[in-house]
């Protein structure tokens, strides 16, 4: 009886080595099915980026500007149609001055089609700058251009008062005032009122241009905001382009072509026709108080 037990016993003691050695083999295939899935993975994985190289964030925080992005040009011969005939009288005389250009440049301003036709004035005031004859003039900005209209002022001062602008000349100076008597008026407008004030003097700016009528130069907010593409300067840069261009048409000048190739295109010069050969500029005048002039333009 106890040699029987004994027999049962040892089955039931190999039974159960048996079935721990299964269960061994179990849990070693197992291991080494997930070693083969994880070495599979990263297998695909660098198949992956050898395919289609490295991955780059494209989330909302992209650091490139859409600023000025749908803004349509118009051609050189549309833009300057609207300039010529300016001479030295300041009688209607469209302008588009081409002005610097946009942004890193560009304005962080919406560019709107349609204000609300009224006009602000600046609440600014300075002194005389340059000699001879001081000529007054006011800051004004259409309402809903989203435009402060001292912001205006205070930069369009600052082009007047430049060493290279036009009171280099030792004759011509400029007040900013805010009331009282004036000589002009510079106005900021929508790309609409532009064409309104400007039409009814017979002029086509075409949403797009400035243009210089009686007392007023008026500066299409579009131009303002997004300046050209035919300017590769900063947007202040253009914008004195506007400034020097249009007050020089108020101050007896006419239309100057490029003096030659590699030479500063004159303030005078229609640069939205193109630059000739020239270098962009927006100064009458270098830093040494030299006239940047070009042969005369009928």
């Amino acid at each position: 009886m106890r040699h029987a037990n004994n027999r049962r016993a040892g089955r039931a003691s190999h039974a159960a080595r048996l079935s721990r050695r299964a269960a061994l083999r179990k849990r070693a295939a197992a291991r080494r099915r997930r070693l083969l899935g994880v070495a599979a993975l990263v297998v695909l994985a660098g198949l992956t980026l050898a395919v289609l190289g490295p991955v780059r964030w494209q989330g909302g925080g992209s650091s490139s500007s859409a600023a000025g992005q749908g803004v349509a040009e118009p051609g050189a011969a549309e833009q300057g149609a609207a300039d010529r005939g300016g001479g030295s009288s300041p009688s209607p005389s469209p302008s588009p001055s081409m002005s610097p250009s946009p942004s890193p440049k560009a304005s962080t301003h919406r560019v709107v089609k349609s204000g609300t036709g009224e006009f602000s004035t600046a609440a600014a005031n300075g002194g005389p700058v340059g000699t001879g004859t001081i000529r007054r003039y006011s800051v004004q900005v259409e309402g809903g251009t989203g435009i402060p209209a001292a912001d205006a002022a205070k930069e369009i001062a600052g082009v007047l008062g430049d060493r290279r602008g036009w009171t280099a000349n030792g004759r011509d100076g400029f007040q900013l005032v805010s009331s009282g008597p004036r000589d002009f008026e510079v106005k900021i407008a929508t790309p609409d009122t532009v064409d309104r004030i400007c039409g009814a003097a017979g002029l086509h700016t075409r949403g797009e241009v400035n243009c210089n009528v009686g007392d007023q130069v008026i500066v299409n907010l579009k131009r303002w905001l997004t300046g050209s593409p035919q300017f590769p300067g900063p947007l202040h840069e253009y914008r004195a382009l506007i400034i020097n261009h249009e007050v020089g048409h108020r101050i007896g000048h006419g239309h100057e072509g490029c003096p030659g190739p590699g030479r500063p295109a004159p303030a005078m010069m229609q640069q939205i026709d193109g630059l000739h050969g020239c270098e962009a500029n927006a100064w009458p005048y270098d830093e040494k108080g030299v006239y940047l002039q070009g042969p005369g333009v009928p």
